[in-house]
């Protein structure tokens, strides 16, 4: 799960300052993620298509226990992922979007080196708004996101390379749903969303395994300036339950990691927009558990259309 979280949240941060409306500040920006809804149109847009790289290295690992250790000497690992999304306008509060990755992974080991990767897992989503932010003035927007992942990557089990880093997805289906809650106050945005993701069993190796329920918090602050860019942070806390393999639960398989990212975006043109973040899951005991550290970016150019 870690490189799914970091690809997570980067992509979360982006979005955290996606939609903000030029100095009118009517419209927030999302605070859900890309497993929900990949791409967040502006209210002024019907649709829109861009691509995504992310990058991130590998820091060290974090025990069950919480215990964080680094890297082991000789060993180093690179995450790399280029995303395609489209999304497009359904009703005037309603939008679906899709995301296709691409995933490379470099590891290292002492006495070997590789790299691997693929199409990873294809993402649908959709996200319907009930109450914008901004539209009243003491209760905040509130909007509903639904999402759907496809098992189109490889998954561990079905990997061919020695270091596995030809592995680019998880194996099973995933459901999400999540709310998302956002107010504007002129130039800030705050927001506060909460995700749940199920995955659907699936068999490796003879063996069918359940991964457990994940469960995302995340926040956002975000703020205009008055070129019409912005600033962000974001924080997001994941924790997934344990996993069950031919019906017996793993006590040892949770899993649970804190990521903060700083975000930013800059409107090259009305149509034209590009965004970046910077995001780490810390180094730091006890602040995750059966994930590695991650120190990271995301570049994102996206193209809108009215």
């Amino acid at each position: 799960m870690s490189r799914s979280v970091g690809v997570l949240v980067a992509s979360l941060a982006l979005s955290a300052v996606l939609a903000i409306a030029p100095r009118a500040h009517a419209q927030a920006c999302c605070a859900g993620s890309a497993a929900v809804t990949p791409a967040r149109l502006g209210l002024h847009e019907d649709a829109l298509v861009g691509t995504t790289f992310h990058a991130g290295t590998v820091l060290g690992s974090f025990a069950p226990d919480g215990t964080f250790a680094s890297q082991p000497p000789g060993t180093r690992e690179v995450d790399l992922e280029e995303d395609i999304l489209a999304a497009v306008r359904v009703t005037s509060r309603g939008q679906l979007a899709v995301l296709v990755p691409v995933v490379e992974t470099y590891r290292q080991i002492p006495g070997r080196h590789e790299w691997g990767g693929g199409v990873g897992d294809v993402n649908v989503g959709g996200r319907y708004d009930f109450l914008r932010a901004g539209e009243s003035r003491f209760i905040p927007g509130i909007a509903l996101l639904a999402g759907l992942t496809l098992p189109t990557g490889t998954p561990v089990a079905a990997s061919t390379q020695p270091l596995a880093t030809d592995a680019t997805g998880i194996g099973a289906f995933q459901g999400n749903v999540g709310v998302a809650l956002e107010q504007t106050w002129n130039a800030w945005l705050v927001s506060l969303s909460g995700l749940l993701a199920q995955r659907a069993s699936y068999t490796a190796d003879g063996v069918q395994e359940t991964l457990g329920t994940q469960l995302t918090a995340l926040g956002a602050v975000a703020y205009t300036l008055e070129s019409d860019a912005a600033l962000g942070l974001v924080v997001s806390y994941a924790a997934e339950g344990n996993a069950t393999q031919d019906g017996v639960t793993n006590p040892d398989s949770h899993k649970r990691a804190l990521t903060l990212s700083g975000v930013g975006l800059y409107p090259i043109n009305d149509s034209l927009r590009l965004q970046g973040s910077v995001f780490v899951v810390p180094p730091v005991s006890q602040l995750g558990a059966n994930q590695t550290a991650t120190l990271g970016l995301t570049l994102t150019l996206l193209l809108g259309f009215t």
